[in-house]
């Protein structure tokens, strides 16, 4: 994957995380619109590059590894 999108990803998990704990340090800023707005955009952002991600390793994934017989046994 090009380099450019893992840290446009990294950018915005870390916008988010940030906004995130400013506003549970100061309550009132959730009377703005635009900070649900933002929260919104870039969880959303970072949701739809983590499923585009996850989509790309599944199509890449070796046939073998996707069936599961050399699956870990549990117990």
């Amino acid at each position: 994957m090009p380099e450019l999108d893992v840290s446009h990803s990294a950018v915005m998990a870390r916008l988010t995380m940030s906004a995130l704990e400013r506003a549970s340090r100061d309550p009132s800023c959730w009377r703005e619109p635009t900070v649900h707005r933002a929260l919104l955009v870039s969880g959303l952002s970072v949701l739809t590059e983590s499923m585009r991600r996850l989509q790309h390793d599944l199509e890449t994934m070796p046939r073998e590894n996707i069936s599961g017989d050399d699956s870990p046994s549990v117990g």
